[in-house]
């Protein structure tokens, strides 16, 4: 299934299956509170309800996730950041799947416009794969990790350069860096969606998915998301134990390998601008479009 929050032409936000060109909403204000439902997957088969005729207006799929980790989980992308700075790999990296908090208060979905963060004039994106939990766990095996994901969305991790270097100066952070916005959407895909690109599973699972970004219509990045090192089970694994995951949260993979211009360099392009359009692509899920203004 293809999850989403929805504005429908009445102004009403609804938890909605999307079909095609058609559109199923739920009895539920918004998917965060589909997902709190422990039945959820079966009432959602259950409740789809006539296809809604009116125009309808993408949210992020989840407005305000109850939190938001960012892994650092592809190998080349860590590597490639580390080398331009002229440091070498860090040997601690292989070891755990680190990853931060971010702000869940700056969300932004599907053709919403994104604020230049003030102040800033190293504008970057991060082009990255999301998995959102679908229902509570704590020290959670990797070897049953995978079952706790309701789906996958697109993530850009909007990222202020030059504060980012300030924040990371002070051994901490990345801060201000960026926790002025966060995208994500189109939607939010299930696993059964992508069950033909899934190889493996625990450490092992690796989906064969294109992950592409543009700007105002020119490719500048591509990978894979098989390309990633740790798998999502590996992340939640991680992320849970001594913690409750619970329904909605986000996990972010980290940047897919030249999915940013500090990985690219600014000769491929120069820093983001307003009036900017960006596209996030990912096989299997969709376009993620945003404009900064």
């Amino acid at each position: 299934m293809r999850l989403a929050t929805i504005r429908t032409s009445e102004g009403v936000t609804s938890a909605a299956v999307l079909q095609g060109e058609h559109c199923s909403t739920l009895p539920y204000p918004s998917l965060l509170e589909l997902l709190r439902d422990p039945d959820w997957q079966s009432k959602t088969r259950e409740l789809l309800s006539p296809t809604y005729v009116g125009e309808i207006t993408l949210l992020a799929p989840l407005p305000e996730p109850p939190a938001l980790r960012d892994f650092y989980a592809f190998e080349q992308h860590v590597k490639s950041g580390r080398a331009k700075r002229g440091l070498a790999m860090l040997p601690e990296w292989y070891e755990i799947p680190t990853f931060y908090f971010t702000n869940t208060s700056e969300i932004y979905g599907h053709e919403q416009d994104v604020p230049y963060p003030v102040g800033s004039n190293e504008l970057d994106i991060e082009l990255e794969i999301a998995c959102v939990i679908g229902r509570a766990g704590k020290d959670i095996p990797v070897e049953e990790a995978a079952s706790y994901i309701a789906g996958y969305t697109i993530m850009n991790d909007w990222s202020a350069r030059d504060f980012q270097r300030k924040d990371m100066k002070l051994s901490l952070g990345p801060g201000k860096g960026k926790d002025f916005a966060t995208s994500l959407g189109p939607c939010l895909v299930t696993p059964d969606e992508l069950a033909e690109r899934r190889t493996g599973e625990g450490a092992s699972e690796r989906y064969d998915m294109t992950m592409l970004a543009r700007v105002n219509g020119q490719e500048i990045s591509r990978g894979n998301f098989k390309q990633i090192y740790y798998s999502f089970p590996q992340m939640i694994a991680w992320a849970s134990r001594n913690a409750r995951l619970r329904p909605g949260d986000v996990l972010g993979s980290g940047t897919v390998g030249t999915g940013c211009l500090l990985e690219l360099g600014t000769a491929v392009h120069p820093w983001f601008q307003r009036g900017d359009v960006i596209e996030l692509e990912i096989d299997g899920i969709g376009i993620l479009r945003n404009k900064i203004v």
